[in-house]
């Protein structure tokens, strides 16, 4: 199989067991028809993922135990064990056993990440509460890829095939987020952004929107002077600059109006400006990727779910689109790497065109 044959190897941290985590793996992988476009290799507990699978009585799929990535079968659902002792399972409960087990895959996935074992990685969910230790103290897998791959620019990035919006503040409480807004932190956002559409999502000339903060952008200053001092200097720097960026947008009547249709991206200001829309029209197919790293990692736009797990009612929609999602961007970059490393072929591109 030549390297542009090659389908990537994705990486899975099992999430928190007593969660949702692996019903949506596993009924994921039940149809083996994703293997033609992927390698998963999970970071879990086979005993754990055994007990899941009786639960949900599923007979016809059995993960292949592997010691190392590198030994995966390409044909099947591979997995690692991180951990081979018994452990108590308590569905829909947080324990701190959960918490440890969560960021033992993490760790050792993300290790095999920056070895080249796998080529990009999807986190199944947590609890931010349990995971918390003396070697994880971030608000989420944002963070801790971020720090550990030294990426200081980086964007979450909510993704279906209606919508990407970026949040520019991220997990912050909102009474913090005026203080935080500077132009040149709008800046740094929407190049990442920017680039991201170029490179991850294969949009030439992507064309972005920027959200006001305050009720219908301000109203020319008489609803708060953001706007006027912080984000439209910063929209019109970016467009001088040569990138298409628009706004700033009323929230509201953006979405409401079906405006958002005519973006590439859309950058909110806080986190549940962002996410509201993004999970009211997207919540079954979303996919939260980190935009700005120099390695791809995605996950499900929802979380650990404790009051259905255990109750055969979980949907895998969200995971399995993380996946595809993952795959897509890896085939993306390594395009856009051999475009960029030989100009003449994107200057036939546009010829072409």
């Amino acid at each position: 199989m030549s390297e542009n044959d090659k389908r990537p190897v994705v990486g899975i941290t099992h999430g928190d067991i007593n969660s949702i985590s692996y019903e949506i793996i596993i009924k994921s992988f039940v149809d083996n028809r994703i293997f033609e476009l992927i390698t998963p290799v999970v970071y879990g507990s086979s005993k754990i993922a055994s007990y899941h699978r009786k639960m949900l009585n599923v007979s016809d799929f059995s993960f292949n135990l592997i010691k190392k990535a590198d030994m995966a079968n390409p044909k099947r659902a591979n997995i690692v064990n991180i951990h081979d002792q018994e452990v108590k399972i308590e569905m829909g409960k947080s324990t701190q056993i959960a918490g440890e087990l969560a960021l033992l895959a993490l760790e050792n996935a993300t290790e095999d990440l920056k070895k080249g074992l796998i080529d990009v990685l999807v986190t199944a969910p947590i609890n931010k509460q349990n995971i918390q230790s003396k070697d994880f103290h971030f608000p989420g897998h944002t963070e801790y890829l971020a720090n550990k791959f030294g990426a200081t620019d980086y964007l979450m990035l909510m993704v279906s095939n209606k919508l990407r919006i970026g949040v520019v503040t991220g997990h912050m409480p909102l009474r913090e987020v005026p203080g935080h807004l500077t132009e040149e932190l709008l800046l740094h956002k929407i190049r990442i952004l920017h680039q991201s559409l170029v490179q991850d999502f294969a949009i030439q000339s992507p064309r972005i929107a920027l959200l006001g903060i305050n009720p219908h952008a301000g109203d020319s200053g008489l609803l708060g002077s953001e706007e006027t001092n912080v984000i439209t200097p910063a929209i019109q720097k970016a467009f001088g600059s040569g990138m298409m960026v628009f706004g700033p947008f009323p929230a509201d009547g953006f979405f409401g109006s079906s405006n958002y249709t005519q973006f590439d991206g859309i950058l909110a200001m806080y986190h549940d400006q962002g996410m509201l829309p993004f999970k009211t029209l997207s919540f079954d197919s979303g996919v939260n990727f980190t935009a700005g790293l120099p390695v791809i990692r995605t996950s499900p736009a929802h979380g650990t779910a404790y009051e259905i797990a255990g109750k055969d009612m979980a949907s895998p929609d969200s995971f399995r689109a993380a996946l595809y999602l993952a795959a897509d961007i890896y085939y993306n970059r390594r395009q856009y790497k051999e475009i960029t490393a030989n100009p003449l072929q994107l200057s036939k591109q546009e010829t072409e065109k």
